[in-house]
């Protein structure tokens, strides 16, 4: 008869070890893929984001919105340009995509946490000068225009918000010494971020279950692995497409400082929590060199 409240009451028993661990940690997570176009897992993202707040974690949101500055530039009828997945941005597409990041999106997700009672506050890299950015210049070295990459973070205002219990929206918007404008990688500006906060945790929200040793099959999943194996297997051809550069970022956190890297699947609900309060995860945990416990 009561089967369904006793599942229920394990799971939280279950979680009690992680809450009484990570209370009072940083969690940075990286907002992308389908969970930011599906409103069904919005409200779930959202849900997670508070309760990992209730339960005494600081989470921060790093979000990015590929998808709406392309749709933005192209109602405007201004023409979208990729080289190797990263968008040539002039001036005109740099100050749209800080509309855009900053404007609709940053301002969204704060009014979705506040309206599950959580005071949130959106900022960009340009405020209080907290992702200091260069041009970045590609491998082949092509100028891809107002292309940044961080070269510091300084993480005082980040620290003010959590400090008077705001939940900080971050948009991956940077600034030089000269005031210049730069749209940044999303991903790299949370492992940046999460590396100057020292966080406990980044978690990199995907459209894939985590890391594959078959990209075509879920179930080869990686529950974890440490530094130096995913190094091997970039190496070895198992990590190889689009994958490659997510876990290089997971290295870069890990190298900064981040305690552990989940890459995990938002397309399903509430996976956030699913990752960080259950002993088995959902996803793909990435640690240092040393194999160490969830």
């Amino acid at each position: 008869m009561y089967e369904k409240e006793q599942a229920k009451a394990e799971i939280l028993i279950e979680a009690i070890p992680y809450i009484r661990r990570f209370a009072g940690e940083t969690v940075v997570i990286k907002y992308g893929g389908s969970a930011m176009v599906d409103e069904r897992l919005k409200r779930s993202v959202i849900k997670d984001v508070a309760m990992l707040k209730y339960l005494g974690l600081n989470p921060i949101i790093v979000h990015g919105g590929g998808k709406e500055i392309t749709a933005t530039l192209d109602r405007m009828g201004k023409e979208t340009v990729f080289v190797d997945g990263l968008r040539v941005t002039d001036q005109e597409t740099a100050g749209v995509a800080e509309m855009v990041l900053s404007g609709s999106i940053g301002k969204s997700l704060v009014e979705n946490l506040e309206s599950v009672g959580i005071r949130a506050c959106g900022i960009n890299g340009k405020d209080g000068h907290t992702l200091m950015a260069r041009k970045k210049i590609d491998s082949k070295g092509r100028d891809l225009g107002f292309v940044g990459e961080i070269e510091s973070v300084d993480p005082t205002l980040i620290d003010t918000l959590i400090g008077a219990g705001f939940v900080p929206v971050i948009s991956p918007v940077g600034v030089d010494a000269f005031s210049q404008t730069y749209n940044v990688n999303a991903d790299y500006a949370a492992s940046s971020i999460a590396g100057a906060l020292n966080a406990q945790k980044l978690v990199f929200m995907t459209d894939v279950e985590g890391i594959l040793r078959d990209k075509d099959d879920p179930r080869s999943i990686i529950r974890r692995m440490n530094a130096r194996e995913a190094v091997e297997l970039i190496a070895d051809g198992t990590i190889k497409g689009g994958m490659i550069p997510k876990v290089e970022c997971c290295l870069d956190a890990i190298g900064k400082g981040v305690k552990s890297v989940h890459v995990l699947d938002g397309r399903l609900p509430h996976s956030i929590l699913l990752e960080i309060f259950t002993a088995e995860g959902i996803g793909t945990m990435l640690t240092p060199e040393v194999r160490n416990v969830k």
